[in-house]
């Protein structure tokens, strides 16, 4: 057999895997932004309802675009900010990550979506020292977070503003 046989052959093959991966990725893609956009509930103002005396929080979220939604999550004292996190949920080509930048972090942290249905949602990340799991459960105009890791767990409680 020459080489301009089995190239033709060859250039098929190749083409046929390319088409294979982007179509896998597409699917990929396609179940992540239709994640995302089930995530979308949480879009708004939060006011935390279990802070400690003389303390207000608050978490706000806004869907950026098809792939993001991007959240602060504030502590206050007074007119003192004790607390600021910035946060976002993204899609991209490996799943859906929550991603948190605290000044304590040198660099921002990501948890992976690990389960999610209508009305709550899991992100875990086991390498983080904490928390390794991030909650987010909805009850109507109400929000329980819950941080937890090594044994250890902390109930936020949000309504919708």
């Amino acid at each position: 057999m020459d080489s301009k046989a089995l190239s033709v052959p060859l250039a098929i093959l190749t083409l046929m895997l390319f088409l294979a991966n982007n179509s896998t990725t597409s699917a990929q893609n396609i179940k992540t932004n239709s994640a995302l956009k089930d995530l979308k509930w949480l879009s708004g103002q939060w006011e935390r309802t279990n802070n400690k005396p003389g303390r207000n929080g608050h978490e706000r979220w806004l869907m950026k675009s098809a792939n993001e939604l991007d959240g602060v999550g504030v502590t206050m004292k007074g007119s003192d900010t004790l607390f600021i996190e910035k946060l976002k949920i993204i899609a991209v080509d490996s799943g859906i990550y929550y991603v948190a930048d605290v000044a304590e972090n040198k660099k921002p942290v990501p948890f992976k979506l690990t389960s999610a249905t209508s009305s709550a949602f899991v992100f875990e990340n086991s390498l983080h020292d904490f928390p390794k799991r991030i909650e987010y459960l909805r009850e109507s105009e109400k929000l329980h977070v819950v941080v937890s890791g090594n044994g250890k767990a902390i109930d936020y409680f949000f309504s919708k503003r």
